[in-house]
């Protein structure tokens, strides 16, 4: 995978069994302060840690897009909160390890973030999995709904 290169594929959750195999979890607070099409510029506080983030489009035909991440102080954060547009988004994130064949894959491979949001966005519950490479095999938990990568509807931005 190329430096600044996310693939991810989303899918919806279908019951909170995932819970019971998460190994952390996180609270995240997150806003935007550009929308459009093609680019998102996010702020995001995890916890005890901030980061501000540029994503964009789809870099070709495929999932794989371009993302660029730097740690920044909270204190920086809260301020660019307060300049991000409308629809600042709460969520719990839990950290789940994948597994493949019915074992943890090692250290350092694979990992299930499933967020569950708060607030106005309450009941919706969606599945990540980052992946090195588009065509990449990845488990399927029980507890995986329908995939809806590449649906905009489901896209943190949009919400």
């Amino acid at each position: 995978m190329q430096k600044n290169t996310e693939i991810e594929r989303k899918f919806l959750v279908v019951s909170d069994a995932f819970v019971h195999e998460a190994i952390r979890s996180h609270e995240i607070m997150q806003g935007y302060l550009c929308k459009e099409p093609g680019k998102t510029i996010r702020v995001r506080i995890r916890d005890e840690h901030a980061f501000l983030t540029i994503k964009s489009a789809r870099l070709r035909e495929g999932i794989a897009k371009f993302e660029w991440e730097k740690e920044i102080e909270v204190s920086d954060a809260r301020e660019l909160m307060q300049l991000c547009l409308p629809g600042v988004i709460h969520k719990t994130r839990y950290i789940i390890p994948s597994t493949q064949n019915g074992c943890t894959m090692p250290e350092g491979e694979r990992f299930w973030e499933v967020d569950v949001f708060h607030g106005r966005l309450e009941g919706r519950v969606l599945a990540e999995i980052e992946l090195g490479d588009e065509q990449e095999l990845f488990d399927r938990p029980s507890w995986l709904g329908e995939e809806v990568t590449g649906m905009p509807q489901y896209y943190n931005a949009n919400m």
